[in-house]
């Protein structure tokens, strides 16, 4: 009788065949459990990572502009642009559009109308013009004299004709500006009344003080 030898090289080689296989497989397992979870951890690790500039722009807290905060604003820019515009035309009017025989031309022709001495001869309203004549350019071109004195003072004399519903007159004017104040007052304004009856009026005479 032949016993079979329980440590043959067969039987030892397919327990190890075995042996190897139990180890192999949780490698395996673990290995692709491994490969599953990394993706998901990958991410959630993008998911977190917040980007450092944009952090403070979410905690500045933004303030709401009212209406009446509004409406001030663009009333003051408004009249920022009203005062600015108005200055500037007066300063181009002075220096371009308007030269100092027609400036005080205009003065005196103002304060004849606003005399009521030369309304009650003459009536209302009273209209100024530079010369008799039906040429509407002479008209409006003012007789006038422009000097300064020996003391540096700027004079204009000013002649002009006025018209009223009852009369007609002529205006001598003369004004000068003054060093101190740089405004221009008046040396003397005479109407003198030709219809309907002769008369001579002294609106303004300077003294010096």
């Amino acid at each position: 009788m032949i016993k079979s030898n329980p440590s043959s090289p067969l039987t030892t080689q397919r327990e190890s065949h075995k042996v190897s296989t139990h180890l192999v497989r949780p490698s395996a397992s673990y290995s692709t459990q491994a490969s599953e979870q990394n993706p998901k951890e990958g991410t959630k690790d993008l998911k977190t990572v917040e980007d450092p500039f944009d952090s403070p722009t979410y905690n500045i807290p933004e303030k709401p502009v009212t209406f009446a905060e509004g409406a001030s604003y663009s009333l003051v820019i408004v009249a920022g642009l009203g005062i600015a515009a108005v200055a500037g035309y007066a300063v181009f009017k002075e220096l371009i559009f308007e030269p100092k025989e027609y400036k005080i031309f205009g003065k005196a022709l103002a304060r004849v109308q606003n005399d009521s001495q030369v309304t009650a001869k003459i009536g209302y309203p009273v209209t100024g013009y530079g010369n008799e004549s039906r040429n509407r350019a002479a008209r409006q071109r003012i007789p006038n004299k422009v000097w300064t004195d020996e003391d540096g003072v700027e004079h204009v004399e000013v002649n002009f004709y006025i018209r009223g519903p009852h009369g007609a007159g002529k205006v001598y004017s003369e004004m000068f500006k003054d060093n101190n104040d740089r405004s221009w007052k008046f040396t003397y304004l005479i109407v003198e009344i030709v219809s309907p009856h002769r008369v001579q009026l002294m609106l303004e005479s300077y003294v010096p003080a």
